[in-house]
């Protein structure tokens, strides 16, 4: 049997980059899989076309699945605001609303089902950016705010065996950067130098992280982040002998 047969997943920003990922690999464990995305479908488990800030219009996506889910992934987010002195209210406020006001609304859409059945597992896909100040200023600051919500939702949804974890990624080669690696072919090699594992992450990297998490092998793991960022944020070594020189470090 499938590792993850019988399984009914929702997962958020599901039709690119690591979303799609994520979807692919649950489906081919044997999951049921429902991608939620707004700017497009996945090719290969059904879409349901939702934007993750409404919180009328994700009820009703979760109502339209009509299996009660057993596995939300949240990873729908977009960072494309200018740096804060620049920024609207409106680019704040949305950023801020797909990536955790859209974390709120799943997993309340999700949780009476799961608080029947006394399980569940909740994964929201946060980021490096949560954790230090690596530029985006108000997607890093959503992000941040995830982990704090994943952290809640275990503590107070653990007693009905609900699990709540989150995955932070470094830099991750998905098709939210096309733009600028068509203005910067060079890019990933430039930022590669920053990483100990010395490349960027690919979306499966994510995934794989994902998929052990959502999994019985995860059983007793709840309120926790895992980071996959190839070694970014163990130490600045790297990043500091790019500008500085490692002689000097």
């Amino acid at each position: 049997m499938a590792e993850f047969s019988g399984k009914v997943v929702a997962v958020s920003g599901g039709a690119s980059g690591i979303g799609a990922e994520i979807c692919s690999q649950l489906a081919e464990a044997g999951a049921d899989v429902y991608a939620l995305d707004l700017r497009g479908e996945h090719p290969q488990v059904p879409t349901i076309s939702v934007d993750v800030a409404d919180s009328a219009a994700v009820r009703d996506a979760i109502d339209a699945i009509g299996l009660g889910v057993d596995i939300l992934v949240h990873g729908a987010a977009v960072a494309e605001a200018a740096g804060l002195h620049e920024m609207t209210d409106a680019e704040w406020q949305r950023e801020r609303a797909i990536a955790l006001d859209g974390g709120f609304y799943l997993a309340r859409a999700v949780l009476p089902a799961m608080i029947a059945r006394r399980a569940g597992v909740i994964i929201n896909i946060g980021s490096v950016n949560g954790h230090a100040a690596y530029g985006q200023p108000s997607y890093s600051a959503a992000k941040a705010g995830l982990e704090s919500l994943t952290q809640n939702l275990a503590v107070r949804y653990g007693p009905f065996g609900i699990r709540a974890n989150a995955v932070a990624p470094g830099t991750v080669r998905t098709p939210a950067w096309r733009s600028r690696e068509e203005s910067n072919p060079a890019i990933f090699d430039q930022l590669a130098r920053w990483y100990p594992m010395g490349r960027v992450g690919l979306p499966e990297d994510v995934a794989h992280a994902v998929l052990f998490l959502a999994s019985d092998r995860a059983s007793w793991i709840t309120g926790t982040t895992l980071t996959v960022d190839g070694g970014l944020t163990a130490g600045g070594f790297r990043m500091i002998s790019t500008a500085v020189g490692a002689d000097e470090w």
